[in-house]
């Protein structure tokens, strides 16, 4: 009688003994947010009051003068695309076509007119 009592109590505990465990692993991840920002070019026209080649270019037009400076990426330019060579002159018509708010303008070109 003890035998089988102590039989049916292995028997019992036995699958208790071997059981297996499973663990569940739930990974999340956050990728980063994407923006989009549009940029618009526009324009300033006027005349030339002052040119530094290569730094600055003030421009007199219907609201004033206003200064651009110029980086390394503008380029001078004539109406019809071909690079001007010559440095800009006070009292030339230019269009001044920058990108950016006004605290952080970036010329990409300046078009003499005439």
């Amino acid at each position: 009688m003890k035998r089988t009592i102590i039989a049916l109590a292995c028997t019992l505990v036995a699958p208790l003994a071997f059981a297996q465990t499973s663990t569940t692993t739930t990974e999340t991840t956050t990728e980063p947010a994407t923006t989009t920002q549009t940029t618009s070019t526009t324009y300033t026209a006027g005349t030339v009051t002052t040119y530094e080649p290569g730094k600055t270019v003030v421009v007199k037009g219907d609201q004033g003068p206003v200064s651009f400076a110029l980086g390394t990426a503008a380029r001078v330019v004539d109406g019809a695309g071909r690079i001007v060579t010559a440095p800009l002159r006070a009292g030339q018509k230019v269009r001044v076509y920058y990108t950016g708010p006004t605290e952080s303008r970036t010329v990409e070109r300046v078009v003499v007119e005439d």
